[in-house]
């Protein structure tokens, strides 16, 4: 490296360009490390078992799913699921997130996806919490979803899934490049943003009818029963029989 109208000493020169190296690779290298997911790129593990990641599934057993670990050793891998019979069947990590929000993204491709059901999506096993789903069969796209977790934290499950919650569908999902990411919120105009605290606030069992429903019930069915033992109480009480004067014999 040179500058003009200066003469730089040979090991400032060497300094430079280490630091140019650094200040090209350091981007990388920070995406990796915001990355928050376990073996996110498929690369360790054994037979068809990558660290970090099961199966699931409605229906088990390999005449509905099959599932495959597509790898090289050292070269990053790629997940699939195909379903023979209509499925819901995924591969998933465990998740343990602190509050705040996320951002969590996938390259799918879809193959032979039925088109009247869920497709090949990247979701998290709660109700809707999904990125757009592909179907027919596709090249390889990026999809993606934020997601906000409440005060609380969670323990959730993040899937590369083909089919749905009722939605069970056939073909074939490939997942790759798969990562969670913090983020402060998400950007303007962002799309397939969701709140997980009031997701689980509607999905949540609720009372049926107001407390005062509740007591005018209770006490309609108070006079009901009284109504019902006044009316069929006496019809099914023995009549008593008038007693016949006993005639006593006279002393003559």
């Amino acid at each position: 490296m040179k500058i003009k109208g200066a003469k730089i000493p040979p090991s400032l020169n060497a300094l430079l360009v280490l630091f140019a190296i650094a200040a090209v690779s350091l981007p990388g290298a920070a995406r990796a490390q915001s990355n928050l997911l376990a073996n996110p790129n498929l690369i360790k593990g054994g037979g068809n078992s990558p660290d970090a990641w099961q199966t699931q599934a409605w229906q088990e057993g390999p005449e509905y799913s099959t599932y495959v670990w597509n790898h090289q050793e050292g070269k990053p891998g790629e997940l699939s699921v195909t379903n023979i019979k209509p499925n819901d069947a995924r591969w998933v990590q465990a998740l343990n997130l602190s509050p705040g929000w996320y951002h969590f993204s996938a390259d799918l491709r879809a193959q032979n996806v039925g088109t009247n059901a869920t497709g090949a999506s990247l979701s998290i096993m709660e109700d809707g919490i999904t990125s757009p789903d592909l179907k027919g069969t596709t090249d390889w796209k990026r999809v993606g979803f934020y997601l906000k977790v409440g005060p609380k934290g969670a323990d959730l499950e993040l899937a590369c899934r083909i089919g749905g919650f009722g939605s069970l569908n056939t073909g074939t999902v490939f997942c790759r490049n798969i990562e969670m990411q913090r983020v402060a919120a998400p950007p303007a105009g962002a799309q397939s943003l969701f709140d997980l605290d009031q997701i689980r606030k509607e999905s949540a069992e609720t009372p049926i009818g107001s407390r005062w429903t509740l007591v005018a019930t209770f006490l309609f069915l108070i006079a009901l029963s009284v109504f019902g033992w006044r009316t069929f109480g006496q019809t099914i009480a023995p009549q008593k029989t008038e007693e016949q004067p006993v005639k006593r014999a006279s002393n003559r």
